[in-house]
């Protein structure tokens, strides 16, 4: 095995299991402050971190039309997306919100049928669709008494939507050749992203950042969010996605939402039954039958 590859398959399994804590030091830090804020601190702290990095080694600052093309992608993925995620952890499980998120290649992939190119519609892609939501909404059998709160509601509601953005950031990075380094890209997206949601936090919502509010607990969870989320686990992200074929890549996505309901369980007391368990494994297949269904298609699109 070569060392690129070995090394690309220890960054999976970083990967792999650190995103998947994310979602507790997420729910941990907006106790103490809001998911915006948080989630702004997080990626503009990290995406300055980057950039000072490139620019140090050398690197020049990417032309007016990649930066605002960076700018919008940095405002779906990270603001639309992280940003909403981090939100609903405050009013809703972090596992949940993890499953949810696993979602996401669902969406990514009904997005790229009608923006970018009509996939190929299959029994197996049609069956994936279906058990990926219905696993969805087999878990939230389990929060019918919650579903009547209001609270609990916008969370869930704030989860669909980070997929969504997710997903349409997604579909136009693949869409744009923006010709730049993709961690170099990221910082931008990552700062871009993080100034833009302090600024809505500080004027729209009131917030106001002070010392006083940063606690030991804060101070770890926006940390480990910063250096452990942002900059180790996405490194490894970019890493693995220029060594390892897209198919294998994407395994990540089915070990994180089962580390997240984990670490819920065990640290938050977070709750956990048997039709949380079975609607994971449903969504989480429905998932690979939707990834295998799309790497088919792709593969017999390359032999025509």
């Amino acid at each position: 095995m070569r060392k690129s590859t070995r090394t690309a398959y220890i960054a999976l399994a970083i990967v792999s299991v650190f995103w998947g804590t994310t979602y507790l030091a997420a729910r941990v830090g907006v106790r103490h402050i809001h998911g915006i804020t948080l989630a702004g601190l997080r990626q503009g702290a990290a995406g300055l971190l980057i950039i000072l990095f490139f620019l140090i080694r050398g690197y020049k600052l990417p032309e007016r039309i990649v930066l605002s093309k960076l700018f919008v992608i940095g405002l779906l993925m990270l603001c639309g997306s992280n940003g909403l995620l981090t939100w609903a952890m405050q009013y809703i499980p972090s596992g949940l919100g993890a499953i949810i998120a696993a979602t996401v290649p669902i969406w990514i992939t009904l997005f790229s049928y009608f923006l970018v190119q009509r996939t190929r519609i299959s029994i197996q892609l049609i069956i994936g669709l279906i058990l990926g939501f219905a696993g969805v909404a087999g878990i939230f059998y389990n929060y019918l008494s919650s579903l009547v709160n209001p609270d609990f509601q916008f969370g869930i509601l704030l989860s669909f939507m980070a997929c969504i953005f997710w997903a349409l950031g997604s579909v136009l990075t693949a869409k744009w050749a923006l010709g730049v380094h993709f961690l170099y890209g990221a910082g931008f997206q990552m700062f871009f992203s993080g100034v833009v949601m302090l600024v809505i936090s500080t004027l729209f919502m009131g917030q106001h950042i002070t010392l006083s509010s940063f606690d030991s607990e804060l101070w770890e969870s926006l940390l480990y969010l910063i250096f452990v989320g942002s900059l180790l686990s996405y490194s490894a992200y970019v890493f693995v996605l220029n060594n390892l074929p897209p198919s294998l890549a994407s395994v990540y996505a089915y070990i994180n939402p089962i580390v997240a309901v984990l670490l819920g369980w065990l640290l938050l007391r977070e709750g956990l039954t048997w039709l949380m368990g079975l609607g994971s494994l449903v969504t989480l297949g429905g998932v690979y039958l939707v990834n295998n269904a799309v790497a088919k298609n792709k593969k017999l699109a390359s032999q025509q």
